[in-house]
């Protein structure tokens, strides 16, 4: 219930992640986040406004569908917005890549770059330490 609030605008990805919001009374002056399609029912009753069932746009008719890359599906993600997640086993930009993300190689030329500039720093600032 944001009806008391002195809201002017909702911020953009204010309910992002909300996918199990049922019901959301606003001020009068405010939409229902998503606009009134992203809900299957929108009512007035005095100074505040009803949005009650969040649809999923991902299966909507009324709108072309979401641009969601080859090797991904579309998921709802919060009143109008979505997310589209990569079928397995493709991960990366876009899903374009096949398999799994490289772990091992990956921690491994972390762990090898920082202990070399760890080693470098440590013998070229040492002479600088003061000893006892």
């Amino acid at each position: 219930d944001l009806t008391e609030n002195p809201l002017t605008a909702l911020p953009d990805g204010s309910f992002l992640g909300f996918t199990l919001l049922q019901r959301l009374a606003v001020p009068l002056a405010l939409e229902c986040p998503g606009g009134s399609s992203a809900w299957w029912e929108v009512t007035t009753s005095g100074s505040s406004r009803f949005c009650r069932g969040q649809r999923n746009p991902c299966n909507g008719s009324a709108e072309l569908a979401w641009p969601c890359p080859e090797n991904a599906a579309c998921a709802p993600d919060g009143p109008g917005l979505i997310q589209c997640l990569c079928d397995s086993p493709f991960h990366g930009y876009k899903c374009l890549r096949e398999g799994t993300f490289p772990v091992l190689l990956f921690c491994g030329i972390l762990g090898a770059v920082t202990l070399s500039l760890s080693l470098l720093l440590w013998g070229t600032q040492r002479r600088k330490a003061k000893t006892p």
